[in-house]
């Protein structure tokens, strides 16, 4: 029986150490840490990292749900053994194996703690680059008014628009679509919001 159960534990670090070295490579990719590019430019799914990180804790929480059940098994195996006056050395590995489970679930809390950062980190990251684009589309209507409000004026079905009958009405106020369009673009290029 503690065979099985120590068994089961280096199965558990195993995963956990698995699961480290997955969210280790999560997190580096994200960030760009050691030098790599961000996952944007590396033209990563930043719902690829959320999927994988939100795998990765469910995985530790049912592991954690897990090493809940094999302290229990492992108490209750420990009393066993002590009211019935078993081997000392069986009792030596049973009580290995709690504190080899302690420190497991010790490991895991902080690799839940780290999962959590990383879901935090690319929603934040992914309302990001949302903001960047909706500001995009702001940036792009505000420019666009001004020559959509000429166009307005001059396709207006009215007799007396002075320019019909200028022979540069049409140029001039193609001229002043381009003109309206093309300020507010340099204003927004020199501030930094394209």
């Amino acid at each position: 029986m503690v065979g099985l159960l120590e068994t089961m534990l280096h199965r558990k670090a195993d995963l956990i150490e698995r699961i480290q070295d997955d969210v280790d490579k999560m997190a580096q990719a994200l960030f760009g840490l050691n030098g790599r590019k961000t996952a944007r430019k590396q033209g990563d799914s930043l719902g690829a990292y959320l999927t994988g990180t939100g795998r990765d804790a469910d995985i530790i929480a049912r592991a954690q749900e897990s090493a809940v059940s094999i302290e229990r098994v492992l108490m209750y195996f420990a009393g066993a053994v002590r009211e019935r006056h078993d081997d000392v050395h069986v009792l030596e590995r049973i009580e290995s194996a709690r504190r080899d489970n302690s420190s497991l679930m010790e490991h895991m809390k902080f690799l839940q703690g780290r999962t959590n950062f990383l879901l935090d980190a690319t929603l934040g990251m992914i309302n990001t680059e949302q903001n960047q684009i909706i500001k995009l589309f702001s940036v792009m209507a505000v420019m666009l008014m001004p020559p959509t409000l000429i166009a307005s004026i001059y396709g207006m079905n009215f007799k007396n628009i002075p320019e019909l009958s200028f022979e540069w009405g049409y140029p001039m106020a193609l001229g002043m679509m381009l003109l309206s369009g093309l300020i507010p673009y340099i204003y927004f290029r020199r501030k930094g919001w394209l």
